[in-house]
């Protein structure tokens, strides 16, 4: 019988637990030591990872050890690998490891690109590699004067080094902008043309439709060809607006515009300019589309490739009623609206030259030849035997009448002179050509008609010639 009710509940032993295994001290031990000397190694390499990441960090973003700029070529198709020798190599970098990885962990490895790169004294690796991806290359310029032809343009190109690539043709004359252009090392030239036609079309678009209203002419082509003239009569800001409007004058009273430089470029195309040239009677004669002495109107093309101020002139000239001009000795030009006041101050251009010369020409007192520059020509411009020949007539000035019983220049040249109106009638301002091959004087003067072939002196692009004085009578007889 139970003695109590836990009793009756509790039917029978309850078992003891289970026995615990025990474990040896010796196991205990080297599991221990074990686990501690991991996490000890661990520790010390994620030190010295850390301490290898900022050392790197501070080497990569440290200045660098370039004592001055230096400009270096990162060639094309290289790896990051390659640069970073190239750099070291070069003294801009001293670790190329520590480059490389820092250009990694910066996610930049795949934005390097090649080009010319300068880089500046103490520069960081950090901004290195910032250039580099950013392709800031070094930029070079080239600069083509206004009013070269397109030929020489094309000369300047191809002796440029830096720039890659043939030219397929000379581009159309007038159809280029000259200035100054920046390119990157490896450009090619053809990339460069377009670029400077492209630069032309949209200011001549934008010059011409500011143009004023009323000028002779009918297309953009038209102020390209004039303001190309403009630009190889006068180099002077101040002066061009005032030289277009002489030539717009004339153009809308039918007058020819009598100029040197559209026959020099008629006779020799793109090649004008490259040294002083002269003209003969001969060339005036010859048959020449260009020949604004003989043909009226525009040539038929530009004479060279005008910038900017010239275009600027033409489609807007100053509100004069000048139709003459000549150079005035201060580098400028005298400008005047008839034939009479433009005789006085090609008179006045003539003592200036004489005062120059000091009497070097010769009694004659006739200017020397000049050539395109203004400045006296070379030796040997005159055929041998021939004093200096007289420059020819000034812009729009007509071939003037030589005082009655003097003769013509020596050696034939076209000897420009102060024009004299015949008895009873007025001068009117309108240019009147020499007859091909003589010299012009006034009826009942005497003389024989000067030779063809001799040469004519070539005005300078920025100053008209002069007239030449007539001879000193001779001395008195000896009493």
């Amino acid at each position: 019988m139970p003695k109590s009710p836990r009793e009756s509940i509790v039917t029978g032993e309850v078992p003891p637990p289970p026995a615990k295994r025990v474990r040896s001290r010796m196991a205990r031990s080297s599991t221990l030591g074990f686990m501690s000397g991991l996490i000890t190694f661990l520790t010390l390499i994620l030190l010295g990872l850390g301490a290898a990441v900022y050392m790197g960090r501070s080497e990569f973003e440290e200045p660098g050890p370039l004592k001055e700029t230096k400009v270096v070529a990162i060639p094309q198709r290289v790896g990051l690998s390659e640069i970073s020798d190239i750099l070291a190599k070069n003294g801009v970098i001293t670790y190329d490891l520590v480059f490389t990885w820092g250009v990694r962990l910066s996610g930049l490895a795949d934005r390097l690109k090649p080009g010319e790169y300068e880089f500046k004294a103490g520069i960081s690796m950090r901004e290195v590699a910032d250039l580099i991806a950013d392709g800031k290359v070094v930029q070079h310029s080239l600069t083509f004067p206004e009013g070269w032809t397109s030929e020489q343009i094309v000369a300047r190109l191809l002796e440029n080094t830096m720039l890659t690539g043939k030219i397929a043709a000379v581009p159309e004359e007038g159809s280029l902008m000259p200035d100054t252009y920046k390119f990157e090392r490896g450009r090619t030239r053809e990339s460069l043309i377009a670029q400077m036609k492209a630069t032309q079309e949209r200011r001549l678009a934008e010059i011409w439709g500011k143009r004023v209203d009323g000028l002779p002419l009918a297309t953009p082509r038209d102020m390209v060809v004039l303001a190309s003239i403009v630009e190889k009569e006068t180099s002077r800001a101040d002066e061009r607006s005032r030289v277009a409007a002489v030539f717009i004058n004339r153009l809308r009273k039918g007058m020819r515009l009598e100029t040197d430089p559209t026959i020099l470029y008629g006779l020799y195309g793109g090649k004008a300019w490259l040294e002083g040239r002269t003209i003969t009677k001969a060339d005036l004669a010859a048959p020449n589309a260009y020949n604004t002495y003989k043909n009226a109107g525009l040539p038929p093309g530009p004479i060279g490739n005008p910038g900017r101020a010239a275009l600027e002139a033409v489609a807007n000239p100053s509100r004069t009623n000048e139709l003459f001009f000549v150079a005035d000795g201060t580098g400028g030009h005298a400008f005047a609206e008839t034939i009479e006041e433009h005789n006085r101050n090609v008179q006045r251009w003539r003592l200036i030259e004489a005062a120059r010369r000091g009497g070097a020409a010769g009694s004659e007192g006739e200017p020397v030849a000049q050539g395109l520059g203004g400045l006296p020509a070379p030796a040997g411009t005159r055929p041998a035997g021939t004093t200096a020949p007289a420059a020819k007539p000034p812009v729009g000035g007509a071939p003037a009448a030589r005082p009655a019983g003097t003769p013509p220049a020596a050696g034939g040249a076209v000897a420009p002179r102060p024009v004299t109106p015949a008895a009873g009638t007025a001068a009117t301002p309108r240019p009147v050509g020499p007859t091909p091959g003589t010299a012009a004087r006034p009826a009942g003067s005497s003389g024989t008609p000067a030779t063809a072939g001799a040469p004519a002196t070539v005005r300078p692009p920025a100053a008209a010639t002069t007239a030449a004085p007539p001879p000193p009578p001779p001395p008195p007889p000896p009493q």
